[in-house]
């Protein structure tokens, strides 16, 4: 008899944006009038650049032709864009990163998740907590996380780093103990939340003493609007040696149903002996036939200066609306955080209610979607997120709804 990966059976019962998912639907079908405004999960509404329709329009005809056809491409992603990722999200910065080191992919979420297949499962995992439910989630199916207790939400065999408003929402160095995969996420999802190049710096001096990799989720840069935030862990002397980079054209660009991303693995990142550039080349060689020809030109059309104008516009729009939230959630007498750089806004829930609670308080008075915060970890609890991805008009229509909720309490 066939058997199967157990581990699977360990997670809770749904995945949160599943869960959020159902509740929003039971309400809808349940108030088919009401008029819900969708600021929960991290999904785009500003549509594709217009300088990269055209390049994949253009792209769409050559593969009409019998000399412009492209069958399978490289795993790896084609010369051209990682080439444009390499001069202009790094060198131009000033960080030693070649187009070889740069590994094409359908997503940050993908990569996140899978880089666990290239090491041991006695590897002690830490994450932050709150955190990206994919880090937790990948690491449980592949065996490495324990046992989930369900009662204090964490899995046994993983290390929380709390991120709360006392330490910034910024991890600890945890000095004197053992972590051999780190997940870091800055811009941070959910908190909002930005490391410093000295933190960061710091967490470089730690993996490289301790022999850990950093698996940096950068996939929010663009939205770092404060001069003296690092965009990049590579910014970082060292941290060649000991870091793993994701980011993503999906928030920046609208690729979210699109799907092109990319992580940099360093040549010179070595553990165990071994060159951890060749392992994730050779898992991608034999799992990942690549990112589509059109999809890529149409990344590539993001770094020319009519797609960089276009680019810009529409994260400066997402930003207005992060500071519409923050704005109007703060006079409504809500603590809020992030969403400077950032596209979330981390709200405390009033009188200290439960993160759910609260999440169904909005629905139900404001009908507005957010999603709640303990369903990003135990110090999550406590707190919603909300998005800055809607349109203008709704996200306005959002803050008064929840203003007007709020004040009813």
């Amino acid at each position: 008899m066939v058997r199967i990966n157990r581990n699977f059976l360990k997670l809770p019962g749904s995945y949160l944006f599943s869960e959020i998912d159902r509740r929003v639907k039971g309400y809808a079908q349940a108030h088919p009038q009401a008029q819900l405004i969708g600021l929960g999960i991290g999904d785009v509404t500003r549509p594709l650049p217009s300088a990269v329709t055209e390049a994949m329009h253009r792209a769409v005809e050559e593969m009409a032709t019998p000399e412009g056809f492209h069958g399978y491409g490289p795993e790896q992603g084609y010369d051209f864009l990682r080439r444009a990722i390499a001069r202009w999200d790094y060198q131009r910065r000033g960080i030693d990163i070649t187009p070889e080191e740069i590994f094409l992919s359908d997503g940050a979420k993908s990569d996140s998740g899978n880089m666990g297949e290239l090491f041991g499962v006695d590897n002690v995992v830490a994450v932050c907590d709150p955190v990206y439910p994919v880090y937790v989630d990948t690491n449980a199916m592949a065996g490495r996380a324990g046992e989930f207790d369900g009662h204090t939400g964490r899995w046994g065999a993983l290390r929380y780093m709390p991120c709360v408003a006392d330490n910034g929402f910024v991890p600890d160095i945890p000095w004197g103990e053992e972590a051999g995969l780190i997940y870091l996420c800055f811009p941070n999802n959910p908190t909002g939340a930005v490391a410093s190049r000295e933190q960061l710096g710091q967490w470089v001096e730690y993996a490289n003493s301790s022999g850990a990799v950093i698996l940096f989720d950068a996939a929010y840069e663009a939205f770092i609007s404060q001069e003296d935030v690092p965009h990049s862990i590579f910014e970082v002397a060292g941290a060649r040696t000991c870091a793993i980079e994701f980011r993503s054209f999906s928030k920046t660009a609208g690729f979210t149903g699109t799907r092109c991303a990319y992580t940099v693995i360093p040549k010179t990142l070595v553990r165990d002996g071994v060159a951890l550039h060749a392992l994730w080349s050779r898992r991608q060689s034999t799992k990942f036939n690549g990112v589509p020809y059109v999809v890529q030109r149409g990344a590539q059309a993001v770094y020319t200066p009519e797609g960089q104008r276009q680019v810009r516009e529409t994260i400066a729009y997402y930003q207005r609306n992060a500071q519409v939230i923050r704005k109007g959630l703060e006079q409504a007498g809500l603590t809020v955080y992030g969403g400077v750089n950032a596209p979330y806004i981390w709200v405390k829930t009033p009188d200290g209610m439960g993160s759910w609670v609260f999440f169904d308080l909005l629905l139900e008075r404001a009908g507005v979607v957010t999603t709640p915060g303990a369903g990003f970890g135990p110090s999550g609890e406590g707190y919603i997120r909300v998005t800055a991805f809607g349109s203008g008009a709704d996200t306005c229509r959002a803050v008064e709804r929840i203003a007007q909720a709020v004040g009813t309490l």
